[in-house]
């Protein structure tokens, strides 16, 4: 049986890259993507573009990724713009474009798929590969993906390729930009144990904080402890994870196909809204949100049977409701008054941040024959 070759392949500032195709001129400058109401570039009258920039915003976005020129000014991803302002405030703001996202994401992904067909999808930048079949060394391998993902997008990409998913994931983030590295069982020791414990996928921040007060900072640090003391102190399942981790254990496939669990589309107003006083405007949104669910299950070629909201207020408080419906549907008339019911068992009274709208227990359309009536919006409903 031949040794497992996974590779973990990740889009370089996937968002930002795709919007240097379109601006070329801002290539080296500390760019940002992120917020709501952003305006696009535009050219002035002498031939001269005109920015928005981080000082100039105001509200409650958050960045959605920057270039690595604004990353080495502690710029980053879920930042909220005001915060990031103040780091650089010069940097340039662009607003985000998910349909030219998908776009390259389909492009690139297709790239891969006609090299290495074994693919499991981590979300529109990120990919798992099985390399393990495939004829060839693993180097020269991951250059042709890389040189095929720039063929067809003009981006790049970096790549690990290692025995597993764990040792790949950690390694596409070791040389990038548009890096490629390859890493053996033998080689842990040398190039992974002395990496902070956050590189391994799966330690998140609470994590690392207890990590740290036990003196415990490196990767290393974690594989000398042994089994039974991790389980100690972090419990019978996550101590035994952090055991095998640290020792770059994981026996975990590649998953080429999974179906979808739920379908949710949220969004976070620029200023708090009131039920009552801002009644029209949380009614389109709220319409909007139902049509853009309807359209992703639409495009998965799935229906739902659960409908549910999320609210959250502006104490930050969050509550969510559900209904179930006697048939699945994808029709964003049915979600809508599904949604509505939700909403009469939720507090109104306080002004609201976020509103969302999720359909779960979800099927194929091929499960369906009739998706059943297809109702409009009810009256007399919050809103």
């Amino acid at each position: 049986m031949p040794r497992r070759r996974i590779a973990h392949l990740d889009m370089d500032a996937f968002y930002a890259s795709v919007e240097l195709l379109r601006y070329p001129q801002l290539r080296g400058q500390p760019v940002v993507i992120g917020g709501r109401s952003v305006d696009a570039p535009r050219q002035t009258g002498d031939g001269n573009w005109h920015y928005a920039r981080l000082r100039d915003y105001v509200g409650r976005g958050v960045i959605t990724t920057a270039t690595y020129e604004a990353r080495a000014l502690g710029v980053g991803s879920a930042m909220g713009i005001m915060k990031a302002a103040r780091l650089a405030p010069n940097a340039v703001l662009l607003p985000v474009d998910f349909d030219a996202y998908r776009h390259y994401s389909r492009l690139f992904k297709a790239a891969v798929r006609a090299i290495a067909p074994l693919i499991e999808d981590r979300g529109i930048d990120e990919i798992y590969l099985d390399l393990t079949e495939l004829p060839g060394e693993a180097r020269a391998l991951g250059q042709s993906l890389k040189d095929a993902v720039r063929a067809a997008t003009g981006l790049s990409c970096s790549i690990g390729i290692s025995p597993n998913k764990l040792l790949a994931k950690i390694c596409s983030d070791l040389e990038k930009p548009d890096g490629l590295t390859v890493l053996e069982m033998d080689e842990i020791p040398a190039r992974i144990w002395p990496l902070p414990v956050r590189k391994v996928n799966g330690i998140g921040p609470k994590a690392e904080e207890k990590l740290a007060a036990l003196g415990i900072h490196n990767i290393g640090e974690l594989a000398a402890c042994s089994p039974w003391w991790l389980q100690e102190h972090f419990g019978s399942n996550y101590g035994g994870w952090l055991h095998e981790a640290a020792h770059g254990r994981d026996q975990r496939p590649v998953v080429t196909y999974s179906e979808p669990k739920s379908v949710s589309r949220e969004t976070t107003f620029e200023r708090d809204l009131h039920a009552r006083t801002d009644r029209n405007q949380l009614s389109e949104i709220f319409t909007r949100l139902c049509q853009r669910v309807a359209g992703d299950l639409e495009r998965k070629g799935v229906l739902g049977r659960t409908i549910g909201i999320k609210l959250r207020y502006e104490d930050f408080s969050t509550v969510t409701r559900d209904l179930s419906l006697p048939e699945a549907t994808a029709d964003a008339g049915m979600i809508r008054r599904a949604a509505g019911e939700c909403l009469k068992r939720v507090e109104l009274g306080k002004r609201l941040r976020l509103l969302g709208v999720r359909v779960s227990q979800l099927e194929s359309r091929s499960q369906q024959n009739s998706t059943g009536p297809q109702p409009g919006e009810q009256a007399g409903l919050p809103f």
